[in-house]
């Protein structure tokens, strides 16, 4: 087996599986276009109301609308923050694994 060890084998099998790039592209453009859309959605509302639907608004059955928008806009603003969390972290992880290697091969470990 030439001269393959037990931490390099287990580093090889060990390693997480990411999702390809144009998924990831993808589900940032779905999560984008939600939090525009609801936001939009929020802006077009608010601008819609009558002083009497302001009135309105005391009453919390009226607030559907504002909490949907609102709830979808977060979850959505949400995911694009834990998307681009990930893809700093992958990098971070393979920029460090590539010091390592270095380092070893010029030590001879």
């Amino acid at each position: 087996m030439d001269e393959l060890r037990l931490e390099d084998l287990l580093a090889d099998v060990l390693k997480p599986i990411d999702p390809p790039e144009r998924l990831s592209t993808r589900f940032r453009g779905k999560f984008s276009a939600i939090s525009e859309a609801a936001a939009a959605d929020l802006s077009d509302w608010a601008d819609e109301l009558t002083e009497s639907e302001m009135q309105s608004l005391r009453d919390p059955r009226n607030w559907v609308r504002p909490v949907v928008a609102v709830a979808a806009g977060g979850l959505a603003t949400g995911a694009l923050v834990v998307l681009e969390y990930r893809r700093r972290e992958r990098q971070r992880s393979s920029r460090i694994e590539g010091l390592v290697k270095g380092a070893r091969s010029r030590t001879g470990l």
